[in-house]
């Protein structure tokens, strides 16, 4: 799940018929709306391209709306994509570790809250227990979502951050499993008025394989959900 080369996300975008001048708009066909629809738009904006949507609801709410749709494939002209990597928008293991001494950067967790806490298991996950990095706090990309599947309003979504006492004029890393729903952390704190949020691209994944058994906190009875 982790970011391609530059070259690769260049080759694969432009033979999509993307270019540098295209406004990209980005959707899934997810149940609840949206899900894997922001991390491709986080992927775009973090090889430099910064005129990518996402479609409000998704193709649920496209559907339900009766907008018209096709069952014939797209068959674009390749075009000429540059992508050039914004190292702001990503963090590595080893920067979010040395973070836990510097706490420079707000860590915010999207997976569920049971997922978060270790009391429910990661699914579909052989040799991954739950529970979190040290220091991180839980708020799960469902909750950015109304029932019908729609990003709620910004007012909604800075009094979410503001409960969980994400301060949005301060530094922020999002991260989940394996760096999809974090860029759900990322959508939200953009439409919030901030750009900058950080995404932890190996997230919980890497981190139970990586860090330091200290730095993973979980509330599971012998170590297992």
């Amino acid at each position: 799940m982790m970011l391609p080369s530059e070259a690769r996300f260049a080759d694969y975008v432009g033979h999509l018929g993307i270019s540098n001048d295209t406004h990209v708009v980005v959707y899934d066909g997810d149940h609840l709306g949206s899900f894997y629809a922001p991390r491709i738009w986080w992927m775009f904006r973090v090889f430099g391209h910064r005129t990518v949507s996402v479609l409000n609801g998704g193709f649920r709410n496209w559907l339900k709306e009766g907008h018209p749709v096709t069952s014939e494939p797209s068959r674009p002209e390749p075009a000429v994509f540059k992508a050039t990597l914004d190292r702001s928008l990503l963090k590595t293991y080893e920067q979010v570790l040395e973070n836990l001494e510097s706490k420079r950067f707000q860590l915010v967790d999207s997976r569920t809250q049971g997922r978060y806490l270790g009391t429910e298991p990661e699914p579909d996950a052989v040799g991954l227990d739950s529970g979190h990095i040290r220091g991180s706090v839980n708020m799960p990309f469902m909750d950015f979502l109304t029932e019908d599947g729609f990003e709620k309003s910004p007012e909604m979504l800075r009094a979410m951050f503001e409960a969980k006492q994400v301060d949005l004029a301060k530094p922020v890393i999002a991260t989940c499993r394996k760096g999809v729903t974090a860029c759900h952390i990322a959508l939200a704190a953009y439409l919030c008025g901030k750009p900058d949020v950080a995404i932890y691209d190996g997230s919980w994944f890497e981190w139970f394989h990586r860090a330091p058994p200290e730095t993973r906190v979980s509330q599971a009875k012998d170590g297992k959900a």
